[in-house]
């Protein structure tokens, strides 16, 4: 290989998921971000480095139409050859579409996913394929067509999935309910075009990024930090998911609140801490179960609640008294005339409602994908709907005692 620092080659934000993969700490890496982040020319290098120093490796890479590659990851594969300065030692090839690695015939193919049953009969002539590479993953129908292909190249010894998209806009859509889920062995890593050094974007590319910042906020903040921004009819505009250290909130006042379900709906419990200063609300604690009785719930909430007083839904009087016989401190939520869009409209007056999702994925889903109502032309509607809202109702309950004070209430 020729004496190229990597280092150079791939952005800052890179360098920890460079060093991850090379000590295989995870098999899946979810990269996102907006235009010109630099995932993509990151995952373009990564592939032909690994595989010059393992002889028994091979690549796959996809996109869901075999006609968009050429001109899209293949030309990436052959610039990061090339970047690499190790272009002699590598045949390219149109037909079929692969590159092959001269010294020891590994080969990086390129698929269409347009029927993920055909990867079943993809063979090699030596090694395994290390990596696998979906690009533009939004371009995929579901998580179960690219399941179908992983579980048909994967097939022995340790290999590296790597997914990389800009996130769409909608909460709502199948990607992003994807990434907020944290399974072992999955790295999820945002970019920007931020934090990469300038000289590799050009100015041609920065003055177009700083004029639709200043023009369309929101396209801007979908479009080249990476962000969901929603189609313009999401509720919480205020939301952030983020990891969250405990010593943000410890110190900070906690409320628990409790939405009874059952058979359909889950029992949802959320555990919240409240920064007045600030205006910060932490969710930080939750529990969503289907089919649980009085006693099997209130051994889930016990250790979850501290010593907080539980609102719950008072319509299930029944319910509040059984938990109480098993040692939970509830009360019923007070509601009266215009209790809900007044809860509602006081979370969404707060300067930020902060959640994270390895440790709430259930209130994550919820409030990420909430939306206002729409009519039949798609025109949106100043309501809220009644569904899918059981942890936004349990939040509402445990901040009741707060959301009710009228100095609590600030405008926006």
């Amino acid at each position: 290989m020729a004496d190229v620092r990597l280092s150079t080659l791939i952005a800052p934000p890179f360098y920890p998921v460079h060093e991850d993969v090379r000590r295989s700490g995870h098999a899946e890496y979810w990269l996102k971000g907006g235009r010109g982040s630099g995932k993509s020319s990151f995952v373009s290098l990564e592939i032909p480095f690994g595989m010059m120093q393992e002889p028994e490796t091979n690549a796959i890479i996809y996109r869901k139409v075999a006609d968009t590659m050429r001109d899209s990851v293949y030309a990436q594969m052959v610039w990061a050859i090339e970047k690499l300065g190790v272009a002699e030692y590598w045949q390219n090839r149109l037909s079929p579409m692969e590159l092959v690695y001269k010294p020891t015939g590994q080969r990086i193919l390129f698929r269409g996913a347009d029927d993920p049953q055909k990867s079943k009969g993809i063979k090699l002539q030596k090694g395994y394929f290390r990596y696998l590479w979906f690009e533009e993953l939004t371009e995929f129908a579901s998580m179960q067509d690219v399941a179908t292909i992983k579980a048909s190249v994967i097939r022995g010894g340790e290999a590296f999935t790597f997914y990389t998209y800009n996130p769409p806009m909608s909460a709502l859509n199948w990607v992003n309910d994807e990434a907020l889920k944290q399974p072992s062995g999955r790295l999820t890593h945002h970019s920007s075009y931020l934090q990469v050094p300038p000289a590799w974007l050009g100015q041609e590319f920065l003055r177009t990024a700083e004029t639709m910042r200043d023009s369309n906020e929101r396209a801007y903040r979908h479009m080249y930090l990476g962000e969901v921004t929603g189609t313009g009819g999401q509720v919480f505009d205020n939301l952030k998911l983020r990891a969250i250290q405990p010593e943000e909130w410890q110190g900070l006042h906690t409320y628990s609140g409790l939405d009874f379900g059952f058979a359909s709906d889950p029992d949802t419990f959320v555990r919240c801490a409240f920064d007045r200063k600030r205006r910060r609300l932490f969710v930080v604690s939750e529990l969503a179960q289907t089919g649980l009785l009085a006693e099997a719930l209130a051994k889930l909430v016990s250790p979850r609640c501290g010593n907080d007083i539980i609102t719950c839904d008072s319509a299930e009087p029944r319910s509040i008294a059984a938990l109480r016989a098993y040692g939970l401190r509830v009360i019923g939520a007070r509601k009266g005339p215009d209790s809900v869009e007044h809860g509602m409209k006081w979370l969404q007056g707060l300067s930020e409602i902060i959640i994270d999702p390895a440790a709430c994925p259930f209130a994550t889903k919820e409030l990420s994908a909430y939306e206002y109502d729409r009519d039949k032309a798609g025109n949106i509607l100043p309501r809220y709907p009644d569904k899918d809202n059981h942890a936004i109702d349990a939040i509402r309950y445990a901040m009741e005692s707060v959301s009710a004070m009228k100095t609590a209430i600030v405008p926006r």
